[in-house]
């Protein structure tokens, strides 16, 4: 069976950007799911989901972005009527509870990492890939099973950081990870970059929990309850059953990893 990792970003990796409150973090959230199942289940149940509340079409597909569906902006603005918008609510929650994946989440305080180490100051991102990218490659085997890693298109410079950082990881692996085995479960030593526009399934869904996972993380290392809202609900789903865990249950520093 092969697998696919689709990778979202919240937040940048800039470390002078770190004094910033609202810049201080970046997360990296990965979903996996098998490439058969995305084909035959997955993508026909989001377009399914598009078509019945935003009069989707296949020849202009809409794109599933979390900002303009929170705000309601067009085209997703028939959520402006609150019924509509709890019935999309409840039938996106019960997707996200019914199918198939599993979930990652890196997080990187730029600002505590900057102060911890002075000299030493690992590229924000590729850190954050590192730790996640490894938990991708022994989960796939503990499967024996391969796949590969797509993300989101940024633009030209930032899809050539990604390419680049994945690529170096690939060619050199991690303290926990060799070189040697990410070469036998990973496919291919090409990070896939795709613009979100080319209308892929997991990449609208990552982005859709990319920023709740970031904010659940963030609760559950400060000691806190998950937030109360529409992000908490999807945290509490993958809090349930979605996130990497290990074979006692754990999920922090499985499906979640705090950094530095």
């Amino acid at each position: 069976m092969k697998y696919r990792f689709y990778v979202d970003e919240v937040g940048n990796p800039d470390l002078k950007a770190s004094t910033n409150p609202n810049h201080r973090y970046l997360s990296l959230t990965g979903i996996i799911m098998e490439l058969d199942y995305v084909r035959s289940t997955v993508f026909p149940a989001i377009e399914s989901l598009k078509t019945r509340y935003f009069n989707s079409h296949p020849d202009e597909p809409l794109i599933l972005h979390r900002k303009e569906l929170v705000n309601k902006r067009y085209p997703f603005h028939s959520l402006r009527d609150p019924l509509i918008e709890d019935s999309f609510n409840a039938e996106l929650l019960s997707l996200l509870r019914e199918l198939d994946y599993v979930v990652i989440t890196t997080v990187i305080d730029k600002l505590e990492h900057k102060h911890r180490y002075d000299v030493w100051r690992y590229d924000p991102y590729h850190y954050c890939l590192s730790v996640l990218v490894e938990r991708y490659v022994l989960w796939l085997e503990a499967r024996q099973a391969v796949g590969d890693v797509m993300a989101e298109s940024r633009g030209g410079k930032e899809d050539r950081r990604l390419k680049a950082s994945f690529e170096r990881l690939y060619n050199e692996g991690t303290d926990h990870v060799p070189p040697v085995k990410f070469a036998r479960y990973l496919t291919s030593k090409q990070l896939k970059v795709k613009p979100k526009s080319n209308n892929i399934a997991g990449l609208q869904l990552a982005d859709i929990i990319a920023h709740p996972s970031f904010k659940a993380t963030q609760a559950r290392r400060s000691n806190r309850p998950l937030p109360v809202n529409f992000g908490g609900l999807i945290a509490q789903i993958l809090e349930e059953k979605k996130y990497y865990r290990s074979l006692t249950g754990k999920i922090d520093g499985w499906g979640r990893k705090w950094l530095p």
